[in-house]
């Protein structure tokens, strides 16, 4: 049995001390650039508004995305919505843009996918609350159900981005030719 242990940690080690910096987050990102990365661009992309200066100007999507009462409220005319809407309607598309790219190249990966976890839990929360997903699409841990939206989904994608805030965007990104990420000792 010792030699069995022995064998089963030599092995792990022999795996772990290989992949040591580099494997997690260049998986991590890999994986946030085959699942997420359009979904959040395509996302951004209805949050537009219209011309060169769409970026400024949120569409009445933005806003029905993001304060979807309020929109109810004033008869979904953008117009009747504070500064306080707009400021976040463009704040939330930017943060659609900015953040995925700066994740993709790994440039400033730990703030990026920091602020990515930021916005998938103010995305969730509206989810829930703006929007009223109920308990089919919230769902709960340990249910024997890992289909829900809310907590067994994006549970996934926030474990995802902590390993980029935790190690890094790893040894193929902008971070570590520019500097910003210093190799491992």
């Amino acid at each position: 049995m010792n030699n069995l242990l022995t064998m089963y940690q030599s092995i792990f080690a022999k795996i772990e001390t290989a992949t040591n910096n580099w494997f997690l987050p260049s998986a991590a990102r890999l994986v946030f650039a085959g699942t997420l990365f359009v979904y959040f661009i395509k996302s951004g992309m209805t949050k537009l508004g219209d011309g060169f200066f769409g970026f400024l100007s949120p569409s009445t999507g933005a806003y029905g995305q993001i304060f979807p009462k309020a929109m109810e409220l004033v008869g979904f005319d953008t117009s009747q919505l504070s500064w306080f809407h707009w400021l976040v309607a463009v704040a939330g598309t930017w943060a659609e843009f900015i953040l995925p790219v700066a994740v993709l190249l790994g440039l400033f990966t730990r703030f990026a996918a920091f602020g990515m976890i930021g916005f998938v839990f103010v995305q969730s929360y509206v989810d829930v609350f703006g929007h009223g997903l109920g308990a089919k699409f919230i769902g709960t841990w340990f249910d024997s159900n890992p289909s829900a939206i809310i907590f067994d989904q994006r549970a996934f994608w926030v474990l995802m981005l902590l390993i980029l805030v935790v190690r890094g965007a790893g040894p193929l990104s902008l971070d570590r030719v520019l500097g910003i990420e210093k190799t491992a000792e």
